[in-house]
């Protein structure tokens, strides 16, 4: 059973009933989405691969994370079951820990987080072992179709912030949105008015002038149309490496 709810931006949406488990907070990660909402059209033709994809980056650095790898509280929230997206893919930063769900041709399927992206064929896509023990029928070719789909619920937004971040250059990730992202906007002691943070190849989101010392509002919209405001006091220590929570995450 499938509705249509709409389009946004370039992308479609789509609502179908899901097989998994109960939805949850900290770090209760199921493969299997709780209810199945997809956003635009399926990427058809290509296969999935054992990376690996992981976030000892056993192989290759995970093009979402910081020089350090994805921070242990990011890892609990967002979950072993991961992808890396083909490069191809337009924009394809700001899709940094987004969910995609996967179908395979033998019908076995997963929602996946995308955590890196990089040179594979078009629309194939690396995954992390437990993915793959999901996903693997031991066919060969390993085709499947995928669509950026809503992640389950695992708790608030998290905004993890670079170590060079000042009040005169502050950048950030936007970890664990359910819905991926159409934008990015912050009101701060430097902006009266939202300013747009500019997203860079590594999935950072980033205001050159800086948010400046004080209270900093940041709002996310997702490409469903749906917004996340969350507000924050500017740390006593200073921006530098904060991992902060919001309060609530997309419905």
């Amino acid at each position: 059973m499938a509705r249509h709810l709409g389009t946004v931006a370039i992308l479609g949406v789509g609502l179908v009933a899901g097989c998994g488990g109960p939805g949850g907070g900290g770090g209760d990660v199921d493969p299997q989405p709780d209810e199945l909402v997809t956003y635009g059209e399926p990427y058809t033709g290509g296969e999935f691969h054992l990376g690996p994809v992981d976030y000892e980056e056993s192989q290759w650095h995970n093009a979402c994370a910081p020089a350090g790898g994805y921070a242990s509280s990011i890892q609990a929230v967002e979950g072993p079951y991961l992808a890396g997206l083909w490069n191809g893919i337009p924009d394809v930063a700001s899709y940094c820990d987004a969910c995609i769900y996967v179908t395979t041709a033998m019908g076995k399927s997963a929602l996946l987080r995308v955590v890196t992206y990089g040179d594979t064929t078009p629309n194939s896509i690396d995954v992390s072992p437990a993915a793959y023990a999901i996903l693997d029928s031991g066919e060969y070719p390993r085709a499947m179709t995928w669509q950026f789909a809503e992640c389950n619920d695992t708790g608030p937004v998290r905004y993890e912030f670079q170590t060079g971040s000042n009040p005169y250059w502050t950048s950030l990730w936007v970890r664990n949105a359910r819905v991926p992202l159409a934008g990015v906007s912050v009101t701060s002691a430097n902006h009266a008015s939202p300013v747009e943070l500019a997203r860079a190849g590594d999935g950072t989101l980033t205001d050159a002038s800086g948010f400046g010392e004080g209270e900093f509002t940041i709002e996310l919209r997702g490409v469903d149309g749906a917004t996340v405001t969350d507000t924050f006091a500017w740390p006593a220590d200073g921006i530098a490496g904060q991992l902060l929570v919001g309060d609530g995450n997309f419905p």
